[in-house]
């Protein structure tokens, strides 16, 4: 038997209710036949996990299913020729802790398509405080250097959702490629912690919140990465520079998008959409050697803290409530 935190599910029309709790007697036969078998070391706490601990919809439709869209570990065993016992491995994506069980547990099956090979630069603890959001900030950041921004293009970045996971991680990845950065957040006390991940200067979210800003705005951003949406992302659209870039991924201001074709006609913006769940092999492994060669480890360390398995639901709760920041790991073990 093995531990881990199993999210159930009604849906009680017109309403969707679930809740979590950590199960110390799951066994392995509750698991799908997907050929490889994890011990999982350490997990996170994104913030869809977050969404999904809490009870709220949209991340897992139908249940019981084990949470946790992350996973760092050692195979125990495997079906594959791809992958041997002992194998140092990781997963993000591929729907687990949304439609398939995912990493918040001691053990997790899998297929071998999903899995990527723990960088050996990389801890497992490392790995998990890197997880969905910083391999999203990644994703984020190569989407930009494919558009042609570079550091040596001048002009500053912009980060939207600064003091989140991927906010977090852009900030330290952008700021160590030599781009200058610049931080929105409406947080006033966490200005001297985005400095300190490399952030130039600080602005308040309400200069990007307005619902009813211009379709075209004073150009102020060689490009961004947004994890906002809604009305933050259409200013900041309206505000890019010609031929600028805007890396799309996340909606915690909401999924819509209200704006015009103006900002993509009228100054050749690029509005870049990263998906990290269904990512392809070829760029995952891109994206996770990038990060175990250009993240600042130390400063990943400073953002990072760790918590229990039996502490990933208050996590979650602290999340919601706009107390946490930065990223947090899962001991599974512990």
């Amino acid at each position: 038997m093995f531990r881990a935190i199993r999210v159930s599910v009604a849906q009680n029309a017109p309403k969707f209710t679930s809740s979590a709790e950590l199960v110390e007697d799951y066994v392995d036969g509750a698991l799908p036949d997907y050929g490889v078998t994890v011990d999982v070391e350490h997990s996170s706490v994104n913030y869809k996990d977050a969404l999904a601990l809490t009870g709220k919809p949209g991340v897992i439709r139908s249940g019981p299913l084990i949470a946790g869209i992350d996973l760092v570990g050692t195979v125990a065993e495997s079906a594959s020729p791809h992958w041997a016992v002992g194998d140092k491995v990781l997963v993000n994506g591929w729907g687990i802790g949304e439609s398939e069980n995912g990493g918040l547990a001691e053990r997790a099956r899998v297929k071998a398509e999903w899995l990527v090979a723990l960088p050996s630069s990389l801890s497992a603890a490392r790995a998990a405080a890197i997880g969905t959001a910083g391999f999203t900030a990644m994703l984020s950041v190569l989407a930009l250097e494919k558009n042609g921004i570079t550091p040596a293009s001048g002009g500053e970045v912009l980060v939207t959702g600064a003091s989140g996971g991927v906010g977090s991680v852009a900030i330290v990845l952008l700021s160590k490629l030599g781009y200058s950065v610049v931080a929105s957040t409406g947080k006033d006390a966490e200005h001297d912690y985005l400095r300190g991940l490399g952030a130039s200067r600080v602005i308040h979210r309400d200069e990007l919140s307005a619902a009813d800003g211009k379709p075209l705005q004073t150009q102020r951003w060689a490009a961004a990465i947004d994890s906002v949406g809604s009305s933050t992302l259409a200013n900041v659209l309206a505000q890019v520079n010609y031929g600028g870039v805007v890396a799309s991924c996340g909606l915690a201001q909401g999924a819509d998008l209200p704006t015009t074709v103006m900002p993509f006609i009228l100054r050749g913006v690029n509005l870049a959409g990263i998906n990290s769940v269904f990512c392809p092999a070829p760029l995952r492994k891109q994206a996770w050697q990038r990060l175990a060669t250009d993240l600042d480890l130390d400063l990943l360390d400073s953002i990072t803290r760790t918590v229990p398995l039996g502490g990933a639901i208050d996590a979650a709760t602290e999340i919601m409530s706009g107390q946490s920041r930065g990223r947090v790991v899962v001991d599974v073990r512990s």
